[in-house]
């Protein structure tokens, strides 16, 4: 059978025209244009423009796509990686250890006893959900970096060791998150606030006052779970800055061509908060319509 194989393939060979054998390769004609964009860079920007074009590129994400492409260093500071991504590594370890913490200090000192568990527990969402979504996105970049990188370059063997570092300490960051998801975290606060408006309502029972009542009392949940939600996210964007963004940004820098560093959910939580802080401004005057129009 394989010699079958084998004979087909000869002929396949042989029979193929000199034309045929002579045609350039689809890899020669793709490595000569990204060499062209290579060289031509920001030089001349109609002739890049061409090749842009010549490769179905069009806008500047797939300008930016193409640059990559075109990028032949497996790493853009080799010589600095290894430091980049050891300070990277250790900032992890003095995150996960300190990032979960209680705050240090609240704005609102006489909410601070009862105020600062639940602050707590939205910095350890956040944190530990930005250092599991750390170490998950170095070790794929590093599995990604090493599936293109030459067989024997030096940056290869440098990727691979600190990828072993990754996989190794993978399972230690991916700790149990604990409260819940941003995405949850808004229904869950709708839920609470119509909860208390169904049980206002009832408590009301075609009352003025009560009516009164069930409105500042909705307003005053929604604001509390917006501060406690917006010192939360602050917190842990704090600590999240001081610890890991310039370690991020220094790896990435040795790495090159990788994108942007991963992002916390800070900000998204800080929209929750926002969010629920207008929704509390809204339902008081639509309280006030309703003991206005109704009573």
């Amino acid at each position: 059978m394989v010699t079958n194989d084998r004979a087909r393939t000869q002929r396949a060979t042989t029979a193929a025209t000199p034309a045929e054998r002579d045609r350039p390769l689809i890899l020669d004609e793709l490595s000569d244009h990204l060499e062209q964009f290579r060289v031509l860079g920001d030089s001349d920007q109609d002739a890049t423009d061409k090749i842009l074009g010549d490769l179905g590129a069009s806008g500047k994400v797939e300008e930016q796509m193409v640059a990559e492409l075109a990028t032949t260093e497996t790493l853009a500071h080799p010589d600095r990686f290894a430091d980049a991504h050891a300070i990277a590594m250790h900032a992890l370890e003095v995150l996960s250890r300190n990032g979960s913490k209680a705050p240090s200090q609240l704005k609102a000192s006489f909410l601070t006893g009862a105020a600062k568990p639940l602050v707590q527990q939205v910095t350890t969402y956040i944190v530990r959900s930005h250092q599991s979504h750390v170490i998950t996105s170095i070790r794929d970049l590093y599995s990604r970096r090493i599936a293109w990188a030459p067989v024997g370059n030096p940056a290869r063997i440098a990727l691979v060791r600190a990828r072993i570092d990754a996989e190794r300490a993978t399972a230690t960051y991916k700790q149990k998150t604990g409260g819940i998801p941003t995405v949850l975290a808004g229904g869950a606060a709708v839920s609470s606030v119509a909860q208390v408006a169904r049980s206002g309502a009832s408590a009301a029972a075609g009352s003025r006052v009560g009516v009164i009542v069930a409105v500042i009392a909705t307003f005053m949940l929604l604001a509390g779970a917006s501060w406690i939600i917006l010192q939360g996210a602050a917190v842990a964007r704090r600590r999240i800055r001081l610890t890991m963004d310039k370690p991020l940004g220094a790896l990435w820098e040795t790495i090159g061509s990788c994108g942007r560093p991963p992002r916390d959910s800070a900000g998204s939580f800080a929209v929750i908060a926002i969010a629920l802080t207008a929704v509390g401004w809204i339902i008081i005057p639509l309280g006030a319509l309703l003991v206005f129009t109704v009573f």
